[in-house]
């Protein structure tokens, strides 16, 4: 979702709750005023429901933004208007009996206070905006858009983990050691195991995952990666799995037609006699992995699945039985990711100079141990002369740097999937906090 729309809607979820608490009282019921409220919180409703649309839009054109953005205003000044109207209808009448009673003494000034011709002359303009706004809706067609959430191609930051060299990778061999070792024990015994790793974003979990497949993967008779993301489409997941693991032309013949129940009895039935091994990338879900679970046979033929997630919950979904494992993630120490920043910079046989080990410890705390941080960041260094000023400038501009940089583009995603995944009332707290950096 993008913060442009969490914005709106932070502005406009509150309004119409205090309109509804409007309606609720003697103010709200006096005699014109209730019926002017009530078609402003209808009209206001509707743009709501918009918006909630467009919060499937993971990347929504300049139209939508437009829109949205003078939606966000219009809500401002309506929850301006509104305020004005309550401080006009008196002051200190709520603290003996509360909000109701503050509107059961302050409505019997409203005539002498003047307060009701005002708040109707007002309704009327901001009704007349709405129009305005409503129109520009149609003009934009934008209902054509938020029917289908299907926007430009996103490039997957994770890919460039699935083809990392292992020469590049810190902290990996330890790990990626000892899972392969637990994936392959008692590999006599028949049950499918599952491994499950977990973590934020930026850790490395997809790095990890391939890594153990690929030290193991010649031990199993078919193997495949799937990346499911937040709004999964399981029959082209079903489907690519079918298209990876099978040989046969004569099977495939027709995937393209199949529904998903067909795709998914397919799947079981390619994987039945068989030893498999799959990595499922990037679930969100515990709904997510159960759809995508029913497809994979308990053959008892010691198959193996490897899963990765941010949330702990859907780790546990995926590793229900003592058999199963779920591996957490933690951020890179001191010592592995000066490792990995100064190798990726000077390569292994040079050193940091002097001049720039402050401003590099700078930068690197600001990463917080994060791989994907520490990668994006040497990338962008790399390019730079080796010069102070020049990573001063680098220093500062990280954050704000994010949406006009090429080689921050894949931390830039990282954080996004990470801001998308909050709820919409913590989305709206934390665009407040991108106000105040020092403090975050």
């Amino acid at each position: 979702m993008a913060p442009v729309v969490t914005a709106a809607l932070g502005a406009l979820s509150p309004l119409l709750g205090k309109l509804t608490d409007l309606l609720a009282n003697e103010c709200g019921r006096l005699k014109g005023v209730s019926r002017e409220i009530r078609s402003l919180k209808n009209e206001l409703a509707g743009m709501h429901a918009a918006l909630v649309k467009y919060t499937m839009l993971e990347n929504p054109d300049e139209q939508v933004k437009i829109w949205v953005s003078l939606v966000r205003e219009l809500s401002y000044d309506t929850e301006d208007c509104f305020d004005k109207f309550i401080r006009n209808l008196g002051d200190g009448g709520g603290r003996d009996g509360g909000f109701k009673e503050f509107f059961r003494k302050t409505a019997r000034r409203l005539k002498t206070l003047g307060a009701r011709h005002g708040i109707a002359s007002q309704i009327d303009d901001l009704k007349l905006r709405i129009k305005q706004v409503k129109e520009l809706k149609t003009s934009y067609k934008l209902d054509d858009v938020a029917s289908s959430t299907t926007g430009h191609a996103t490039v997957d930051p994770r890919l460039a983990a699935l083809f990392a060299e292992e020469a590049h990778l810190v902290r990996i061999d330890g790990p990626r050691d000892d899972l392969a070792k637990w994936m392959m024990e008692e590999e006599n015994k028949q049950r499918r195991r599952v491994l499950s790793i977990v973590g934020f974003g930026g850790l490395g979990k997809t790095t990890l995952a391939n890594e153990v497949y690929r030290k193991i993967q010649g031990h199993f008779d078919c193997h495949a990666l799937v990346s499911v993301s937040q709004k999964p489409d399981t029959k082209k997941i079903i489907k690519d799995l079918i298209s990876y693991m099978s040989c046969n032309a004569e099977f495939t013949k027709d995937l393209e037609s199949w529904d998903e129940q067909k795709s998914i009895g397919k799947l079981r039935e390619l994987l039945q006699d068989k030893r498999y091994l799959v990595i499922i990338d990037d679930i969100w879900s515990t709904l997510a992995w159960k759809a995508i679970n029913c497809a994979f046979p308990e053959n008892d033929s010691s198959s193996r699945i490897i899963t990765t997630t941010r949330i702990l919950e859907v780790a546990r979904s995926c590793c229900p039985d003592r058999a199963d494992r779920i591996y957490e993630m933690t951020p890179l120490s001191d010592i592995h990711s000066e490792r990995l920043f100064f190798n990726r910079i000077f390569g292994p046989d040079d050193r940091c100079p002097d001049m720039l080990i402050e401003v590099s410890n700078t930068i690197l705390k600001k990463c917080g141990g994060l791989p994907l941080a520490i990668i994006s960041i040497t990338g962008l260094l790399a390019n730079r002369p080796r010069v102070k000023e020049e990573w001063e400038k680098v220093k500062r501009s990280i954050g704000s740097d994010l949406n006009g940089n090429q080689s921050l583009e894949g931390m830039k995603n990282i954080l996004s999937l990470s801001y998308n995944d909050l709820p919409p009332n913590l989305k709206t707290v934390l665009l407040h906090l991108r106000n105040f950096p020092r403090i975050m």
